[in-house]
């Protein structure tokens, strides 16, 4: 079952209560807050114990779930120092995670060391996750990797993942960003599509003779969102679709207008894929 989620970046300046109401009447069962912008949610390390506790169970009152904290975290910087404030970084997110009851924790790869084979970044990167697998694990938490910024080949994603060799490390397949650097969705499924544990949308055309995206709205754009839910539908996937259009906290956007029309569309894609699926 492939159920709707929203990130905290389409709707940065809601409260608590907001999202909630807002999640519930367009059918969207998680929450993705996206730490370190500044949202109104207020879901970040700052949350004292007792708020956490009544987050999570607040949620758990509304029949909701905090889905997946979506950190910055980059585990590919090159700067040995900065990685250490990294992976401790990591560390923390996995407790936040732990407290709100909350299932994964994205992550990137950010950077990618210079002059050397592909095998030996991939050996520092996994090198790195290693470090926290087992606190995740004891926190019942699982730590992923998204095909994003200097990560957006799959393989490169997958070789990562697959060094690791942990029930509690996946990865998040954002949908667009490999398209972008001309990957077919096949392909992508082909090496990532056994790992993925969540998911991420997020539609756009090409603007300035190819040299820009813009997003748009759901089925919109250039970028293929129904193989991908047919492939993973198929594959027996479990998990969230999540919503993220960025809005800057205070900026002129319409959150609800964006949950609705994703919400629309990604029913029916959904509907589409079920009656092919058999």
């Amino acid at each position: 079952m492939i159920d709707l989620c929203v990130m905290t970046s389409v709707c940065p300046d809601m409260t608590v209560d907001q999202t909630i109401a807002a999640m519930k009447k367009h059918g969207y069962k998680g929450l993705e807050p996206r730490v370190e912008w500044g949202h109104r949610q207020g879901i970040d390390l700052t949350m004292s114990a007792r708020q956490r506790g009544e987050l999570k169970a607040r949620f758990e009152d509304e029949g909701l779930v905090i889905a997946c904290i979506a950190t910055g975290v980059g585990m590919g910087v090159v700067d040995s120092g900065a990685r250490d404030e990294q992976i401790g970084l990591l560390h923390e997110y996995i407790d936040l995670a732990g407290d709100l009851g909350c299932r994964y924790v994205r992550t990137f790869g950010r950077e990618v060391l210079e002059g050397v084979e592909m095998k030996a970044v991939v050996d520092y990167v996994a090198a790195g996750y290693r470090q926290v697998i087992e606190h995740a694990t004891d926190r019942n938490v699982v730590v992923l990797m998204e095909t994003h910024d200097r990560w957006c080949n799959s393989a490169h994603v997958a070789a990562v993942v697959e060094q690791v060799r942990h029930p509690n490390m996946g990865v998040l397949w954002d949908f667009m960003h490999p398209q972008r650097f001309c990957e077919k969705v096949e392909c992508t499924f082909g090496h990532v599509g056994h790992l993925t544990r969540h998911i991420h949308a997020h539609d756009a055309r090409y603007v300035e003779n190819n040299r820009r995206t813009k997003v748009c709205d759901l089925g919109k754009g250039v970028f293929d969102h129904a193989t991908p839910l047919r492939l993973l539908e198929q594959a027996g996937f479990e998990g969230f679709f999540s919503v993220e259009v960025i809005h800057k906290p205070g900026s002129d956007h319409d959150a609800v207008g964006v949950m609705a029309q994703y919400a629309q569309v990604f029913a029916e894609i959904m509907s589409s894929v079920r009656g092919t699926s058999g």
